[in-house]
């Protein structure tokens, strides 16, 4: 039993934690191994997260797998990334769908190899029922294309007189956001020590509480989870408001 775990009020749990997995490569080279040593031994952390996610109940959880800015990295290692993507759906489709998770897919999909693709789509498929909880994987993802789409679509529906300028709100516009079936991003998480959000979800942490750990990725555990919601919880969110007016809401 975690005695952290036990700290967690279950009152007060975020909706929807997001993760920026970093450190794999710094992970891998502290060892003396090659950047994708790193990758594959991150699989346990993955698990960890979304089994730390699942044992407390929080319904969205979404881990940032491949960024659109990754493809620029040296092809060997992108393949190696594309590879093990493959490998690994296959062997936790079953796990996932056990767990009773339903999966979902953000990013640009269609510059993913098709055997990458087909995968993804089949977990989705199998799992699309499912109801304790979502994992979303933001996968060849990038938050500013995400949005610029967005302004294109919407500005094709205004000229073809489906909506009237006047009706653009925050409402609206997060209707033509991948994320639109989600809640909005309560806690973001990044590990490695840096301290930058690398073009991810970002119009949907806007009022996210961020928590940037000296925890490489590989190395992440469910106590690191656990600790980053107590964390989480004491905090007060104020939304823009005072502490005053928050208090006699």
């Amino acid at each position: 039993m975690s005695l952290i775990k036990d700290k967690i009020n279950s009152e007060n749990l975020p909706q929807h934690v997001a993760i920026i997995m970093d450190g794999n490569g710094r992970w891998a080279k502290s060892r003396g191994e090659e950047r994708t040593f790193g990758h594959k031994n991150a699989i346990d952390a993955v698990r960890n997260a979304i089994n730390a996610c699942n044992e407390i109940h929080i319904p969205y959880l979404t881990l940032y797998t491949f960024s659109s800015e990754n493809w620029n990295r040296p092809t060997d290692e992108v393949d190696i990334l594309m590879n093990l993507l493959a490998e690994t759906l296959l062997l936790e489709a079953e796990e996932i769908f056990s767990k009773g998770l339903r999966m979902h897919v953000i990013g640009n999909l269609e510059k993913l190899p098709s055997l990458v693709r087909d995968q993804l789509l089949n977990v989705v498929e199998l799992t699309k029922e499912n109801t304790k909880g979502n994992l979303v994987l933001a996968i060849s993802y990038g938050s500013q294309n995400e949005i610029l789409n967005a302004v294109k679509n919407i500005s094709t529906d205004v000229k073809e007189g489906k909506i009237d300028i006047e009706d653009i709100n925050e409402n609206l516009f997060e209707n033509y956001l991948y994320t639109k079936d989600f809640p909005p991003v309560d806690l973001l998480i990044r590990t490695s020590g840096e301290t930058r959000i690398s073009n991810f979800l970002l119009w949907q942490i806007a009022y996210a509480e961020l928590q940037f750990l000296n925890v490489l990725w590989p190395d992440f555990s469910k106590d690191i989870f656990f600790q980053c919601i107590v964390d989480y919880q004491n905090k007060e969110r104020r939304y823009g408001l005072t502490g005053e007016q928050i208090k006699i809401q």
